[in-house]
Formats: structure tokens, sequence, C-alpha cells
């Protein structure tokens, strides 16, 4: 007889949530993978790329959103509204980072064991059999013992030209071109080779552990590192990057998770810090020592995060949004306008509650927590999220908010 109340409250949660949904969403599509996806990496504005993270073989695929979610019109009179496998193939390993290279139809991958990376073709219409075509060589064969917690992080520079820039630690961030497997640049002091864009340098001392590495232009990047530092450093020059300490003290055990919002001018890119703690800071990196502008206090569950678990991200088509997933089981949108100079708590814009609601009709009795999320490129409120349970869900939101005043960050 409990079993059956227990069933019946489940059935109530889901009931709720769905009547609930109408209301929140303008679109929800659910897919389910055989393993789980810890990277979820568009490869163009319809499609995504996912590969599982466990510690043998591992499946490789390509997806095509629901053809349901891109109709304008007469979106009940779309027959196509479920993903699509358009390629696919296998991994010897766990696929820990994925990046796809502008302009082509490869991806690069680290699999958290070592710092190489491996580079594959994605295939096209004449193949759906996704291959791997090389191996780019890392700058460090023997890594530390907390390399495995995180993995090479990597960018694609955002131009016509094919390079990588990847790296475990700040001290061996590298830029390599794809074509030729040349190293182009280091961060450090640096001598400029006669004739060759290569740099000869002395490493940095530092050896902080990264969180992230992307570009903000196409020459300048940001280096986020698990103990709080941020990095700016221009591929142009042979200058030392430039340091932003941690924004809040903190001790040894708190990690930070970084990332910088798009701006056609890479020095008013603002950059948000997350600390494991839940402190949230935005920082102004034209300000000395990348001073806060605004901060606030999220909601945590849970004690024990690796670099991998939590990820923040700026919206790229809604301004001053960001978006949270790791701290807990939820990915919540936050409006940083409403933030202060102090720290304080807040609420989220939004919560999606997808993934936790639909993996109590689960048996397993195992906790299910969000393992990626990814803004899509141009629809201002549509996510990616996907979960350990294998689950993939693509959502458009509703900003419940929006009727009472003008869009996050318009004024």
């Amino acid at each position: 007889m409990a079993a059956t109340t227990e069933d019946d409250n489940l059935d109530d949660i889901l009931d709720e949530w769905f009547i609930e949904s109408l209301k929140t969403y303008k679109d929800l599509h659910v897919y389910q993978l055989e393993h789980p996806t810890q990277v979820i990496e568009w490869t163009s504005g319809k499609t995504v790329c996912v590969g599982g993270y466990s510690s043998s073989r591992n499946e490789m695929l390509e997806l095509h959103l629901p053809l349901k979610l891109f109709a304008d019109e007469n979106k009940g009179l779309c027959a196509e509204r479920d993903f699509k496998v358009l390629h696919g193939g296998f991994t010897d390993g766990p696929v820990r980072c994925l990046v796809h290279v502008p302009g082509t139809r490869f991806v690069v991958t680290n699999d958290g064991l070592s710092s190489d990376l491996q580079l594959w073709d994605l295939g096209g219409d004449d193949s759906d059999v996704i291959r791997r075509t090389g191996i780019v060589e890392g700058g460090r064969k023997r890594m530390m013992k907390s390399f495995s917690e995180g993995g090479s992080r990597i960018a694609a520079r955002p131009s016509l030209q094919p390079q990588i820039l990847h790296g475990a630690q700040s001290c061996d961030i590298q830029l390599t071109d794809l074509n030729s497997g040349r190293t182009l640049y280091r961060p450090g002091r640096a001598a400029e080779v006669r004739d060759s864009p290569r740099f000869v340098l002395t490493e940095t001392d530092s050896t902080d552990l990264l969180s992230s590495l992307q570009f903000v232009s196409d020459a300048v990047f940001l280096a986020g590192c698990c103990n709080g530092n941020v990095y700016l450093a221009d591929t142009r020059t042979s200058a030392a990057p430039q340091l932003s300490p941690p924004p809040l003290s903190s001790g040894e055990s708190v990690l930070w998770w970084t990332d910088a919002s798009t701006a056609p001018d890479p020095s008013c890119c603002r950059v948000i810090r997350l600390s494991s703690s839940g402190a949230a800071v935005v920082s102004d990196l034209r300000k000395p020592g990348g001073r806060a502008v605004r901060q606030a206090q999220l909601d945590v569950e849970g004690h024990h995060f690796s670099p991998d678990h939590v990820k923040v991200s700026w919206a790229p088509a809604l301004d001053g949004c960001v978006s949270v997933s790791g701290l807990s089981r939820a990915v919540q949108i936050y409006d940083v306008s409403l933030w202060g100079a102090e720290l304080q708590e807040v609420q989220p814009l939004f919560e999606h509650r997808g993934h936790v609601i639909s993996s109590q009709q689960s048996d397993s009795g195992v906790s299910v927590r969000i393992t990626s999320h990814v803004w899509h490129p141009e629809r201002p409120r549509t996510l990616l999220s996907a979960a350990s349970d294998g689950s993939v869900h693509v959502w458009d939101w509703i900003d419940q908010s929006a009727a009472a005043g003008p869009e996050p960050g318009s004024q």
C-alpha cells in the first residue's frame, strides 16, 4: 500500500510540473541517450555534438535538434518533434572536453587522462561515421595528480585558421595550428624568431589548475583557474599574461569557475567568477585588479565538487543574464543587473527542474545531477542541458517578469 501511495505522489509531482511547464516554456523537448554526456557543443545553429564519459569505450554523436523547435508558425503541424542522430562514432576513452573548430567539420576532444588532444572528423553527406584523424600533443607528458579531476581545457580560435588553445595548468597553455601541428604561442617571456610566427618562451612559474579557456577576441584569451585567478593574454605579443586575483578571500578547498561575456572590444567584456561556496562575482577587467562590480550569494546543494561538476555561462543573445548548473539539481538563470555591489542572497529568474522531476520515475534511487548545459548562440532563451541519467533537454523558457518591465539588461 505504501508503494502505491509513493507512486501516486510521483504522478502528482509530474502532473503538476507538466501543467506548470505549459506556462513557463515556449518549447520543451526531451531526448534519452544510452549513456550520459558532460559535453554539449554546437556544430551549427541546429546541431550539437555529445560524447560519453565512462572509463571504457564511449559513443560520440552529432544530433540534429527537433525541427519543431525551429518552426515559426503552426508548430503543431510539424511532424519532426524528436532529436535525430546525424553522425556517430566510438572513442576508446572518456570525452571530458569537446570543442568544435569553426568553419570545419572537425572537433577536438580531451579524455582527462593525459594532456594530448584527439582530432575528429564529424563526417558529411557521404558518410555518417565520426572518425578520429589525428592527435595534438599536449605541453606536458607527466601531469599533476589533480589533472584527472579536470583535464585539459580547450578553446578554438574564432578565426578562419584552424587553431586550438589548450592546457591543463596556467604554465602549459599553448596555441597549436592544426594543419601544421606547430606551437604558435605560449604565455610568458618570449623572443620572436625571425621570419616565423612561433615564439621561444620561458614558461611562467604559475601552476594554477585551469577551469576554463576562452577567446574573447581573435587574439585575446582568458584563462580561468580553479583557485579564482584569471589571466588575460594576447597571442600577438610576448608580454606576460595580465593577472586578476580572486575577487574574494577563500580557503584552499574552494573551487572557482569562470566565464566572460562577448564584446566588440575585449577590454569591455565582463567576467563572472562562481565559487563552490555559491559566491558569484562579476568583474570589469578594465578596473584595477578586476574589481567586483556586482556580486551575489547563490544557493548550494552539496559539498563535494570537482572542476567538471559546475558550469557558469553568460547568455550570448540576452544581455545581462547568466546560467548556472551543478550547484543544485536545476539549471538556474540569473539577471545580474539586479545584483548589487555587496554580497547578498538572490533568487533565480528561472529554474529548469525537468531533469530531476523526470528522474523521480526511476527506481534506481541515485540522485540525478546536471552534467552540462549550453545556450543557443542566436536564440535568446533557448538552452540545452544534460544530466547523469542520460537525459538531454532542449528548452525555450518564458520570462514571467517580462510583462512587468523591460528585457534584462536592455536599459
